[in-house]
């Protein structure tokens, strides 16, 4: 058991489990764009290490950029997503794959389908290590999922709460 701030948390998903998800991930989507130069997007500041993770795994050409996008207070959604910080390039006619850490209101993910349609991308794409099926009601397809989790707060490995737990190379999740 781990304390952050005022909660515990316990141990969830080990760094193996991430490990293979990830690796389950890249290998798909080496499959479906094997011919195609991706540009794969992480979103800032959850996704940092799922994105080295992934690409240090995928073994074709690829591009990396980021955006940063804020919709999280403590452990709660604020349903509204602000843009913090945008991508600098042109995406015209590219495979443009999204690299979340999680999904769970899906909010952050409606505003980046809006925001890189207006780029005009030839496959826009994402992929996500952690979704909350019972959480996720919006109609924006999930193309790759690493694993499906329970609608509980998670730490670790890129997420974090009120800016701690990032550094941690397995999940926890919150103590009942």
């Amino acid at each position: 058991m781990i304390q952050l701030h005022d909660k515990q948390f316990v141990p969830f998903i080990s760094a193996e489990e991430i490990d293979f998800s990830l690796r389950q991930m890249v290998n798909q989507i080496e499959v479906d764009f094997a011919d195609e130069i991706p540009v794969f997007v992480g979103v800032l500041n959850g996704s940092f290490m799922v994105v080295s993770d992934f690409v240090k795994k995928y073994k074709k050409p690829c591009e990396v950029s980021f955006v940063k996008m804020a919709s999280y207070d403590g452990m709660n959604s604020t349903n509204e997503v602000k843009e913090l910080i945008g991508l600098n390039q042109d995406l015209t006619g590219r495979t443009v794959i999204v690299i979340e850490d999680i999904i769970d209101t899906g909010n952050t993910i409606v505003e980046l389908k809006a925001l890189f349609k207006k780029q005009n991308p030839k496959h826009f794409k994402i992929a996500t290590l952690f979704l909350k099926p019972e959480a996720y009601k919006k109609e924006v397809k999930i193309d790759y999922i690493g694993i499906q989790i329970p609608n509980k707060f998670i730490v670790g490995f890129g997420l974090d709460y009120d800016g701690l737990g990032r550094n941690l190379p397995e999940v926890y999740q919150l103590k009942d």
